[in-house]
């Protein structure tokens, strides 16, 4: 098959398809590089970090399969996919385990001031009786947006002996009760903000969501409490978090996704002490890309199976 590879992916992936596909990689290119390289491809594979437009799409003729190496769905312009009836599939799976380890991490180094511990110490300073840190234990842990990946995150939690409670989009009695299964509490939005010693940010990004946490949210916060967002970058107002740092109104916070991101790029968080910053690496596992990995190769073997054969009996 005709492949075009859009982002990077694991290597091994990345060899076998070249072994087996006629396959064109252009990692995070600009939009008229990918019109180019698409024209003639009939399977599209892509992360984060690029933008596949409708206008992109349009420009492949024989496209029927796009495969999201990952779960969010906002750098690609559905109404197209949906209006010309092309094969989406998405794998979510194997990214989201990396992502909640990664939100974990957060908790753990802001409740410890780890980055802090750890400048001073290299630069000689021996603080052991100036730095004071947290337990995670009996502090709550507020989960916005219990889907997959903020049902790990409070799992996670609730097996440290955290309080957690978590929101979804639509809550529904059965809802609450999966949840209770898994040690989360389902409450609502205000709940979370005014009660949660560490909240943790996992909802797509779309209109519904977008500066989602902003200064009036922000200021329902417990004061002294932490923010992490491994989310996307415009669910969280940038400007309205860094006043709050700065004033104290929150105690730390830890960024993976920024409003925006790319190289050259430098966050307005950064001349912050108290906030770690990531570069969308959530997750960038070794384990977790070898098994999105190996579900691509599943799903092209998969598709290839299902596609016509032309008129000589061969497959397209």
């Amino acid at each position: 098959m005709r492949i075009l590879v859009a982002s990077p992916i694991f290597p091994a992936t990345l060899k076998k398809l070249r072994e087996e596909h006629d396959v064109v990689d252009a990692f995070n290119a600009p939009e008229d590089e990918l019109k180019s390289h698409i024209a003639d491809r009939e399977v599209l594979v892509f992360r984060s970090g690029v933008n596949i437009t409708g206008d992109v799409m349009a420009c492949a003729p024989n496209l029927s399969l796009l495969i999201r190496a990952g779960s969010g769905l906002d750098n690609l312009d559905m109404t197209y996919v949906q209006e010309h009836d092309l094969k989406l599939v998405r794998v979510p799976g194997p990214g989201a385990r990396a992502v909640a380890e990664l939100a974990f991490a957060f908790m753990l180094a802001l409740a410890r001031q780890v980055p802090l511990a750890d400048r001073l110490t290299r630069e000689g300073r021996w603080a052991k009786h100036e730095i004071s840190g947290y337990l995670l234990a009996d502090k709550t842990l507020g989960i916005y947006g219990a889907g997959s990946i903020g049902t790990q995150v409070g799992q996670m939690g609730a097996a440290w002996g955290m309080r957690v409670i978590g929101c979804v989009e639509h809550p529904s009695p059965a809802r609450a009760a999966s949840l209770g299964e898994q040690g989360i509490h389902l409450a609502d939005s205000r709940e979370l903000l005014t009660t949660s010693d560490f909240l943790s940010i996992h909802v797509p990004l779309q209109d519904s969501t977008r500066n989602l946490i902003d200064a009036g949210a922000i200021a329902q916060m417990k004061p002294g409490a932490f923010l992490i967002n491994l989310a996307r970058g415009g669910v969280v107002d940038e400007e309205a978090l860094h006043d709050a740092l700065k004033e104290g109104h929150l105690g730390g916070a830890g960024m993976d996704v920024h409003k925006d991101e790319g190289e050259g790029r430098i966050s307005p968080l950064a001349d912050l002490s108290n906030v770690i910053l990531t570069p969308h690496m959530g997750a960038g596992t070794v384990d977790s890309q070898r098994r999105i990995g190996e579900r691509i190769l599943e799903i092209i073997a998969s598709h290839r199976l299902e596609e016509p054969a032309d008129s000589s009996g061969r497959k397209a």
